[in-house]
């Protein structure tokens, strides 16, 4: 690396005191020669053996081919030029011990370069393997040489051509036996590693579309284990290479094994028992204890299997327990369940579990940040917090402690949320508790709300299951293909509340025709947009509504629809679709020709002025040509997200985090949107395909939505 002035004065006074150890090259004029600073001699640090530093004795460097030597050369500044400005050579030499005993010795000398430059030489091809050899180098300025590298406390550096690649690797395990169906999802093996060769430094690894990773022996040539997880079902295949010490690698060893489910939980309660039970049954494990403030027959998620829950009054009473331990803290667990919070003040326990006159484990809600409620999950001196509880509003929740890594997660909704924390959990082999934690005068933090499928188990829950367990299965709330009317109303396909149409909304069908059959027939040119009929809009009073709520606005949604504006530049924004309560929107999605694009705007209160978060993705107004635009939106409540789709697609632009959604309870509204506190940017065109549904569709559901048909929600 470049030298400060400051270290060349000192290395030039170095030169000039030890002048007398160095050789002088005569020229033409002895005091021009006088006047010559030597060069430095090279650093054992700045010298390279194909790229691997200067070493000796048992930290030799080991090669794979003939190796290109290279050196970083200096020449000190004269009174009369900068060091920049010099140039030097460098003179290599090496030797080795041939078969026969006899000292074999190669020379070379590089070309001049500017003091500070890298010098290489490549070694000659007839470098013998398996043999020491040694290597030095000086600098030449033309006038003098410096000493050798490996003199006035420098070394000599030493390589071995290895041109020998280590044999394939051996991969063997009890844990994951080769071509059976025995390794689970969710439990840690180990697979043992080996080689022939007795100078392999390394194992490189990699799973079936996986990463290369890396492990030693202990020792060149030695065993190593490699710790697994399955993550999914399967068959599986691990693929290893052996490195030398040369960086040689081995053929690849294949070892392929199959992975099934992993076991269910130790216990488990769906807590869906009749009303008026007094221990809840259990799917797995012990029964659970109810207090009398525990009600069965509460309302459940939708879009789960499950029919009813346990509400929980908050009291001394609102407790259940099985009165035994079900969890080993000390080992690697998971808790969780599906919970609706009535309460989010203060500490909340949703589980726990007894730890003397404390809680070893506690999952549940506590004050975050500001006071603002957060998901909390506590084990071994760590805590973990994130998400946002929301009163009335369902969440799933789970707990992680793996003891393998030492490290404890929070899941919320299926998605990891805060970061993951270092636990050293204590035993705790006291009760198992479902709406209460255990403190120094009793239990306390209970819970208020209500509480379903709380499961424990005692392995590794991957996040392909917690996303599993978090999930809701997206419901139609709506489907208007708007093909006819009948008394002013659009009818629901499946018998729902229908779109009733005001004055200057009209369904309009389709021209019949005879192009199927006649090529010479000329087509009309304003088809509806899917199907036999649409819904068209005048832009001053026409629009459609149901008379009560479609989608609950505070709870994850999605709606979709088809869309062709009437003019190419629209005099004011239009909104298609709409819903929300007296004052204001929850959501609509309008057209903005200010910017020339569809925006997604949800806003935080039912109140006129209230704050709005917007999404847009930029698009031309139809001018009532071509077959429109395919518009969804999505409100994912459990990742606090809002996307705008068009055409099938979102963007950056298009997603935004958005907390806070609200219930509306006014009517889905096709056309028109609030605005300043009352109805307009009423909508000039057609509109077709209304979809609406419960929870948020992923985008391979989206690409479904407007072409007549239902799309697969799997």
């Amino acid at each position: 690396m470049p030298r400060s002035k400051r270290t060349w004065s000192r290395l030039r006074r170095a030169a000039v005191v030890g002048s007398a150890t160095l050789t002088v090259i005569a020229t033409p004029s002895a005091a021009l020669a006088a006047d010559n600073l030597p060069p430095l001699r090279p650093l054992v640090q700045d010298l390279r053996s194909d790229g691997k530093g200067c070493a000796s004795g048992a930290e030799r460097s080991y090669v794979s081919e003939a190796p290109r030597l290279t050196a970083v050369l200096y020449d000190p500044e004269s009174d009369d030029q900068p060091a920049e400005g010099n140039r030097v050579q460098g003179e290599f030499e090496a030797w080795w011990t041939d078969a026969d005993g006899a000292e074999q010795r190669r020379t070379y000398t590089s070309t001049m370069t500017p003091s500070g430059s890298t010098q290489s030489w490549r070694m000659p091809d007839d470098v013998p393997p398996d043999t020491v050899v040694s290597w030095r180098v000086r600098a030449n300025d033309g006038k003098a040489v410096s000493a050798w590298s490996s003199e006035e406390g420098g070394s000599v550096c030493e390589f071995v051509y290895d041109d020998e690649s280590p044999a394939k690797p051996v991969v063997t395990s009890t844990d994951f036996p080769e071509d059976s169906w025995t390794s689970r999802v969710g439990e840690y093996g180990t697979f043992t590693v080996d080689s022939p060769s007795d100078d392999v430094v390394e194992y490189r690894y990699w799973y079936t579309g996986g990463t290369y990773k890396s492990v030693s022996p202990e020792k060149p040539g030695g065993p190593a284990d490699i710790r697994y997880l399955p993550l999914e079902r399967g068959p599986e295949t691990l693929s290893v290479e052996a490195i030398d010490r040369s960086d040689r690698s081995s053929n690849r060893a294949d070892y392929s094994f199959f992975v099934v489910a992993g076991t269910g939980p130790v216990a488990h309660w769906e807590l869906a028992d009749p009303a008026g039970t007094q221990t809840a049954a259990a799917e797995t494990g012990p029964g659970a204890r109810a207090g009398a403030g525990v009600t069965f027959g509460a309302t459940a998620p939708g879009g789960t299997a499950l029919t009813s829950t346990a509400s929980l009054d908050g009291t001394g009473h609102g407790f259940l327990s099985p009165d035994k331990a079900v969890a080993d803290t000390r080992r690697t667990f998971a808790v969780g369940g599906w919970v609706r919070p009535a309460a989010t003040d203060g500490v909340r326990t949703v589980a726990s579990q007894d730890a003397g006159a404390a809680a070893g484990l506690t999952l549940g809600l506590r004050p975050g940040d500001g006071s603002t409620p957060v998901w909390s999950f506590r084990i071994g001196g760590a805590q973990v917090s994130g998400g946002t509880p929301e009163t009335g509003e369902w969440a799933h929740v789970l707990g992680l402690y793996d003891s393998e890594t030492g490290l404890a997660a929070l899941y919320v909704n299926g998605h990891e949320v805060g970061t993951r924390q270092k636990a050293t959990p204590a035993e705790a082999a006291g009760a198992f508790q479902i709406g209460r934690a255990r403190g120094p005068a009793g239990y306390r933090d209970r819970w208020q709300g209500e509480v379903g499928d709380v499961r424990v188990h005692d392995r590794v829950v991957t996040p392909g299951e917690i996303a599993e367990l978090g999930y809701r299965k997206p419901e139609v709330k709506g489907h208007w293909s708007l093909e006819s009317a009948d008394g002013g109303e659009s009818p629901e396909l499946s018998g729902g509340a229908p779109l009733k149409l005001s004055d200057g909304a009209t369904i309009r069908r389709g021209v019949e025709d005879d192009c199927a059959w006649n090529p010479d027939c000329v087509p009309p040119a304003d088809y509806p947009l899917v199907g036999d009929g649409d819904l068209t809009l005048d832009g001053t009073t026409g629009h459609a509504t149901t008379d009560r709520p479609v989608v609950d606005t505070g709870d994850s949604f999605t709606v979709g629809v088809v869309v062709r504006l009437a003019d190419t530049d629209p005099e004011h924004p239009m909104t298609v679709l709409s819903q929300g309560g007296e004052h204001a929107d929850a959501f609509k999605v309008r057209y903005a020709p200010a910017d020339r694009e569809w925006q997604l705007v949800m806003t935080r209160a039912d109140e006129d002025g209230a704050a709005e978060t917007v999404v847009a993705r930029e698009a031309l107004a139809d001018g009532g040509e071509g077959q429109g635009q395919r518009l969804a939106v999505v409100y994912d409540d459990a990742t606090d997200q809002i996307r705008l789709y068009l055409d099938g697609y979102t963007s950056d632009e298009g997603t935004a985090t958005f907390h806070g959604g609200w219930h509306s309870d006014g009517g889905l509204q096709v056309g028109r949107g609030h605005a300043d506190g009352a109805w307009g940017e009423y909508l000039r065109g057609s509109v077709d395909e209304v979809h609406a549904f419960s929870g948020a569709l992923s985008q391979s559901d989206i690409i479904g939505l407007g072409f007549g048909t239902e799309p697969c929600v799997c």
